[in-house]
């Protein structure tokens, strides 16, 4: 597409021969159209070059510059979608937290194709920080994903945000460790600018379809980032309430940081499931526990599904400034340095 900075190779594996293929497919080179005339009945190269130019060609097709909209959260999110089309992939980063949910969204101007990734597996095998978030951000990059919603799971740090609330994050902070949070390793080197994480257009969008939706909605909020799969002690907890800190997370760092290296816009709904260890001159109020996370998730997840649904009907074309935060530079397949 003109609008990328650049076209991507993508590397298409064919499973459904005796002997696996790998081919590199550069969509600027191999077009529907041109391949048509050399394939005969006996060229098989031919026919998967065919067959995987017009697959790139559909993944890539941009209907304008703001690209694919990606979703990256629960596995039971993506009933929202329609005609919905599970997509295996590897990236160079290795593979990413389940297949690609590929499905679209009737919006006003029409249908927006939206991929989705099961942050912690189908089958929630991936704790916080065995997820693969550079594979995760990649795969959906590499099929011309540009604005990425990431809903979550958190604790309040406050006694005015309560459980069944949603937090719109604007600001975060990133207490994990260990965690690969940069595809620039070297010997390529970009400072991307982080100031304003989130994208404050998608934000707006996730507000107001939360409002629409009835939820209690906090338009603003710093999450903490912990590593988690524990969670915090009480002395944790007080001091983060102490720095100001409004919910507590486990996934959101490094993934909002990645998108940015991207050009992807990233903004998060947040759905408070408990009061973390407490709340300050509330000692009736118990600290949490993972069956009371999952049973407050549970019990609110058709909500939040419709806010996201709402949010990306009703997103307009790009308006902010995200991108503009890469310095023009955008990470390359390491295999090619």
């Amino acid at each position: 597409h003109p609008a990328r900075t650049r076209l991507m190779t993508r590397t298409v594996r064919i499973v459904s021969l005796t002997a696996p293929v790998t081919l590199n497919i550069d969509p600027a080179s191999f077009r529907v159209g041109r391949l048509t005339s050399i394939i005969g009945d006996n060229d098989i190269e031919a026919r998967i070059r065919y067959g995987a130019a017009r697959y790139c060609s559909e993944m890539s097709d941009l209907s304008d510059t703001d690209g694919h909209i990606g979703v990256i959260g629960g596995s039971g999110l993506y009933s929202f979608l329609d005609d919905v089309e599970l997509v295996e992939m590897t990236t160079p980063y290795g593979s990413p937290s389940g297949p690609i949910a590929v499905g679209t969204v009737a919006t006003s101007r029409g249908s927006s194709r939206v991929m989705f990734v099961p942050r912690h597996g189908t089958d929630h095998q991936f704790p916080p920080h065995g997820i693969n978030y550079r594979a995760n951000l990649w795969a959906l990059h590499s099929l011309g994903v540009a604005r990425v919603f990431g809903p979550s799971a958190c604790g309040s740090l406050r006694s005015t945000i309560h459980p069944g609330d949603v937090v719109v994050c604007d600001q975060f902070v990133d207490q994990t460790f260990s965690r690969s949070g940069t595809y620039f390793d070297g010997p390529e080197v970009n400072h991307v600018s982080l100031a304003d994480p989130y994208c404050p257009q998608m934000g707006a969008e996730l507000i107001a379809a939360a409002r629409r939706a009835s939820m209690p909605v906090h338009d603003r909020g710093t999450v903490v980032v912990i590593p988690g799969p524990r969670f915090a002690t009480r002395a944790e907890s007080a001091a983060y309430r102490t720095l100001g800190y409004d919910v507590i997370n486990m996934t959101q760092c490094p993934e909002v940081a990645l998108a940015r290296e991207l050009g992807m816009c990233y903004s998060s709904i947040a759905l408070v499931t408990d009061y973390d260890s407490g709340v300050d001159d509330r000692p009736e109020i118990e600290a949490v526990n993972q069956a009371d996370v999952f049973a407050v998730f549970a019990a609110n997840v058709d909500r939040l599904r419709e806010v996201l649904r709402d949010a990306i009907a009703s997103l307009g074309q790009r308006s902010c400034s995200c991108r503009s935060a890469t310095n023009g530079i955008l990470p390359t397949d390491p295999d090619t340095r």
